[in-house]
């Protein structure tokens, strides 16, 4: 099986250099380039595994190539930010980024995460082939189908990215069961660390955004549940 081709977009030549030989290093195929309209053009041509995707990028933002990219072929799409900003995530991840990094970050947390997204795109195919008996079920007026991976409320189709579904879905296994941030990152990111509590944040909010904000409960200070609206 041919390792997994993953493009970088940074401008940046020393850290898109870096991020290249780390992730050769790793085994995988990797291609770089510096800018938007690069990266729109060679996703076509190479359709990646994965991206590794700056936001701040000459010409065409990341933030547009995502958007672009995901409209014409879906694939994973780790996010890099120079800022801490919570709502350049939020719009990261309402156009079809999986997950994001802020600078500076290290190699070997980067690593991690594209093996961690790269591990659920698998099982996502694998059940995709496979989806068993019919994964339908209906929380008040919320409809999550796992087999065809579509949402709905109230009779309105949801458009959720791959890491919001996933979410989505383990919460709605555990209906009105708070879950750890630290559970929902080693359940639906695949990760064993804690490094990334505020990445299960942002795509709570995400959530939320979408959703509507009465549906998943905060208990501070441990983590989430979900709330099923029942029919009055």
């Amino acid at each position: 099986m041919n390792a997994p081709m993953i493009l970088v977009v940074e401008d940046e030549p020393t850290i898109a250099h870096a991020i290249v030989k780390r992730l050769a290093a790793e085994s995988y195929q990797v291609r770089a380039v510096h800018d938007g309209l690069a990266a729109i053009e060679m996703a076509k041509q190479l359709q990646p595994d994965l991206m590794v995707l700056d936001v701040m990028l000459p010409g065409v933002d990341g933030l547009e190539v995502c958007r672009v990219v995901q409209a014409e072929r879906p694939v994973p799409v780790l996010m890099l930010t120079a800022r801490d900003d919570e709502s350049d995530k939020l719009v990261g991840l309402g156009v079809g980024a999986d997950d994001y990094m802020t600078k500076p970050f290290s190699m070997r947390e980067l690593v991690a995460r594209i093996k961690a997204l790269l591990r659920r795109v698998d099982r996502a195919r694998v059940l995709g082939a496979d989806p068993g008996p019919p994964g339908e079920t209906q929380l008040g007026d919320v409809i999550v189908n796992r087999a065809a991976r579509q949402v709905s409320r109230a009779g309105r189709r949801i458009h959720l990215t791959p890491t919001e579904f996933d979410l989505l879905a383990y919460l709605t296994e555990h209906p009105s069961t708070v879950l750890s941030r630290e559970k929902l990152l080693e359940h639906v990111w695949d990760w064993v660390d804690a490094t990334g509590t505020r990445t299960v944040d942002s795509h709570i909010k995400a959530l939320r955004r979408k959703l509507g904000a009465d549906l998943i409960r905060t208990a501070h200070g441990v983590g989430y549940a979900f709330e099923p609206k029942e029919d009055n």
